[in-house]
């Protein structure tokens, strides 16, 4: 299929940020966001707006749009006593959250309502977690996310204090809840782009517009959650970054991704970026052999010897 490509230069372009005009609308999405909560008289004072995902993390690719942003209550936060940072499988051991009339259906229904007041119902789509937004001329389509702070307790330091991991929590409408932490997440994956030169978010980049590539040509089957892509770019050790051209750095994450990723390889021990789950233990269980597939099928497309 791409025995004459010139990978070298179709990795380099594949491995840029989004357009200046992008960016622009990402920045004019969040803006029009805040606007719409910030003119809804109930929810003054309840709430703080961050973006998370790909565009937060700075490893979105071009013609991918979704701007997902965080409306997390400042009411009250949820938190757990677990003291397991690596294994701990997301069951509650505790919860605590000071009384609060306000309940979270009060603040779903709220962010709901203002999004109407100022977009019109017909662009708007209710999903399990979000709201999603749809897209303008100058805009691109958001994901609005009704959120909570989360707060993990782990572990006893020096000073005999247990250590807080400080992230978010949804409450999905299928019921239960999920937790992440979207503000380690960026801290530790820029500190793994600083430690590759640059080259970690590149190659995510790069993976992420290859798999879509493979998608297209019926390949494979279906893309793989861009947050997985991500994750498993960050496994990649280190010192396998930053070779002399961007098909060698290719050549080497997608080999450690493909060897890794083995029925009898360390995949079980393999985190997401945050470093507080493990990767197929949870939100990813069951998708190993995806990853696998995917590694594989990257490998021969570049042809690789």
């Amino acid at each position: 299929m791409g025995n004459l490509v010139d990978w070298e230069a179709w990795l380099r372009s594949a491995a840029k940020r989004p357009s200046d005009n992008e960016e622009s609308k990402r920045d004019r999405t969040e803006q029009q966001i805040r606007a719409a909560l910030d003119d809804y008289g109930p929810l003054s004072g309840k709430y703080r707006v961050y973006v998370k995902g790909s565009y937060a993390n700075n490893t979105n690719v071009r013609l991918n749009y979704d701007v997902d942003v965080a409306v997390e209550y400042t009411g009250y936060f949820y938190s757990d006593l677990c003291f397991d940072l690596q294994g701990h499988d997301d069951s509650e051991v505790g919860v605590y959250a000071s009384y609060d009339t306000y309940s979270r259906e009060d603040f779903k229904r709220d962010i709901k309502a203002a999004l109407f007041e100022t977009f019109g119902s017909d662009a708007i789509e209710i999903g399990k977690i979000a709201y999603r937004v749809r897209e303008n001329k100058t805009t691109l389509p958001a994901d609005v996310v009704p959120s909570w702070e989360y707060r993990r307790y782990d572990r006893i330091d020096a000073w005999g204090d247990p250590v807080v991991h400080v992230g978010s929590r949804v409450y999905p409408s299928t019921g239960g809840y999920k937790n992440n932490f979207p503000k380690i997440q960026v801290t530790r994956g820029t500190e793994k782009n600083d430690r590759t030169h640059r080259r970690y978010k590149r190659m995510v980049r790069c993976l992420k517009k290859m798999q879509t590539r493979l998608t297209d040509a019926g390949v494979l089957e279906n893309e793989l959650p861009s947050y997985l892509v991500e994750c498993l770019v960050y496994n990649v050790p280190d010192s396998l970054f930053n070779n002399s051209t961007y098909l060698e750095d290719f050549r080497k994450v997608v080999g450690a991704i493909w060897g890794s990723t083995q029925p009898n390889g360390d995949w079980g021990e393999w985190e997401e970026v945050h470093g507080l789950h493990y990767l197929f233990k949870g939100s990813f269980a069951g998708m190993r052999a995806d990853a696998h597939t995917l590694a594989d099928k990257a490998w021969d497309e570049v042809g690789i010897e």
